[in-house]
């Protein structure tokens, strides 16, 4: 039995100034975690009770679809080159150098690491499929540390990979993990939601995450009220409510007006008396791209979109293959567009034919197909045109969903209205495809004896994102409360004074009891005053307490469940039966 006298729980009555969410300022409280530098975290006694816990159901869920791995935390670069990540990673990754000059990388995550291991060894169709995975440190340098352990440049990470030999295979390897994952988050208590997602860095054809709506999370999240929708914002779509097109003037063909100083959407809405649906805004860009030799080339690329729309700029890096944007500077503007600031538009600008050819590659929002008559900047200073048709007076180079989704506007597949929210991640599974496995040699033979490239996929958790996550949707003013299956302990028997020698024993006997019933429990027989520890029970996140005090002389405690702050008073002889009820 564990004794709260002897133990180190530093609970603390205020939170640090720089702790923001929930989470931050109850981890530093109630003495799980302790900061050693920016975005690098101890776990205290607590806090690792609390991951174990974690670490043990993620276990034994994946245990049952796949074989436990322990793959080193620092990776000769040959590796990453090879996958040709070493360069597109970017300043995510930890990179030093051995005594020998040669350099290495601390592990962001392992598809390489993994798909060493499957070239190596895997030969044939017959040893196929695989899952294997890890529980591991992983280490990203977060640019801006903060929100506790939100974001972290260390942190413990479940990360799984699959080989399968075709697409039906990774199909069904994705779709085990997709149920393992909903096991595991419904074992620890979580409210979760699945959504479609971007997969990002990672690569691959599709990808899933794992959402815990919270006002702490950095995602928004879009979903459908009515209905089983949900995506990410990288990759929601909806539908839009009709717009009334505006009446052409003159001859009907694009006619050039003088707007003097008239340059943002709302300006020219109120010019010329419309709403800014019915105005294209122009958004220049030049994008980053890889060649072969490694070296970066900066494009030009335009979206033209409505006025009251914005650029979701994920969407946009994954039309164009693109690794990082930028906004045109006013020279660039000049020689791409050549208009300035506040008046570009469409009308005379000559797109590339195709995505990755030479010239202006122009993207045109989907929600401008079959427009006519709008609003548009004339490439001019202080001049718009009207009776503007996309498609008549002007092409582009790819249409596509390019917009950011609006809160309330319809569900893409009920037309209800939509709602978007703030949300963090707590577990992504990708398809990765043939990415790792087509880079870096991994061939297996198949059933026809012919030499076959395996297809993989990458499927991660966050295991402090778990717990986290959990602190964030159960909390009030005095503390939190967690899930039996991950709270540090399931009970604390409170002695209320343990100078009384009635209430030590009634409160020893009874910790006993519970612990030989199978029950995690803390004894709490410090010699502090009951609302001392009434308070430190309620901060630090245990479901159920039970208060040993007057009312042991008539053979009764009081059960406290933290979740509702209720309680009950129960027989000294009925504890065991109550709880485990």
């Amino acid at each position: 039995m564990h004794r709260w006298s002897k133990l180190f729980i530093p609970t603390l009555r205020e939170a640090p100034a720089d702790a923001e969410v929930a989470s931050h300022k109850f981890f530093i409280r109630s003495g799980y975690i302790r900061q050693l530098g920016a975005g690098i975290y101890s776990y205290l006694f607590l806090g690792q009770r609390s991951i174990n816990k974690i670490i043990a159901i993620v276990r034994e869920e994946m245990d049952k679809i796949g074989q436990e791995f322990l793959l080193p935390a620092i990776h000769p670069a040959e590796i990453w080159e090879q996958s040709g990540r070493w360069t597109t990673i970017g300043q995510s990754m930890f990179r030093l150098q051995d005594r020998k000059g040669a350099w290495l990388a601390l592990g962001f995550t392992h598809e390489e690491v993994m798909t060493d291991i499957a070239r190596k060894e895997l030969r044939s169709y017959k040893q196929l499929p695989q899952i294997w995975y890890q529980i591991q440190t992983k280490f990203r340098d977060e640019p801006r540390p903060k929100a506790g352990l939100l974001r972290v440049r260390q942190f413990i990470m479940k990360d799984a990979y699959s080989f399968d030999l075709d697409a039906a295979g990774l199909d069904k390897s994705f779709e085990l993990h997709d149920q393992v994952y909903r096991t595991i988050f419904t074992r620890c208590g979580l409210n979760f939601v699945a959504v479609e997602a971007d997969s990002g860095a990672m690569g691959g054809t599709q990808s899933q995450e794992f959402m815990v709506y919270t006002d702490a999370g950095e995602d928004l999240i879009v979903s459908c009220p009515k209905c089983d929708y949900a995506a990410n914002l990288e990759k929601a779509v909806s539908q839009l409510a009709p717009v009334s097109e505006l009446a052409p003037t003159g001859d009907g063909q694009p006619e050039l007006v003088s707007t003097p100083g008239i340059a943002a959407v709302a300006d020219v809405a109120r010019f010329f008396d419309i709403s800014e649906a019915q105005d294209i805004k122009c958004v220049a860009y030049m994008a980053e791209t890889k060649k072969a030799k490694k070296e970066s080339v900066w494009s030009p690329v335009v979206v033209f979109l409505r006025g009251d729309h914005q650029v979701n700029e994920t969407k946009l890096l994954g039309i164009i293959k693109a690794g990082e944007l930028r906004t045109m500077q006013a020279e660039e503007l000049e020689r791409y567009i050549h208009g300035p600031a506040g008046f570009l538009g469409p009308i005379g600008l000559v797109p590339a034919k195709a995505l990755g050819e030479e010239g202006v590659t122009v993207i045109l929002d989907r929600a401008l197909e079959g427009r006519q008559n709008m609003v548009c900047g004339a490439n001019k200073l202080d001049y718009h045109y009207r009776n503007v048709t996309p498609g008549r007076d002007f092409t582009w180079t790819v249409a596509a969903d390019i917009r950011s989704v609006v809160e309330g506007e319809g569900c893409p597949q009920c037309g209800s209205p939509l709602k978007v929210a703030k949300a963090v991640e707590i577990g992504h599974i990708f398809k990765l495809g043939y990415k790792y496995t087509e880079s870096m040699g991994a061939r297996v033979l198949d059933p026809n004896g012919k030499e076959v490239t395996p297809i993989m996929g990458s499927y991660g958790i966050g295991i402090e994102r778990i717990l986290t996550a959990s602190i964030e949707q159960s909390n009030d003013a005095n503390g939190f409360w967690l899930p039996r299956s991950i709270a540090p302990f399931e009970v604390v028997v409170t002695i209320t004074n343990v100078t009384d020698a009635t209430l030590l024993e009634v409160g020893e006997r009874i910790a006993a009891d519970l612990e030989a019933a199978g029950f995690d429990v803390l004894l709490d027989d410090r010699e502090e005053r009951a609302g001392v520890k009434f308070k430190d029970a309620d901060l630090i996140g245990i479901p159920y307490r039970i208060n040993v005090g007057k009312k042991a002389a008539e053979g009764k405690v009081e059960i406290v469940t933290r979740a509702t702050a209720s309680s009950v008073d129960v027989a000294i002889s009925d504890v065991v039966a109550a709880l485990k009820n």
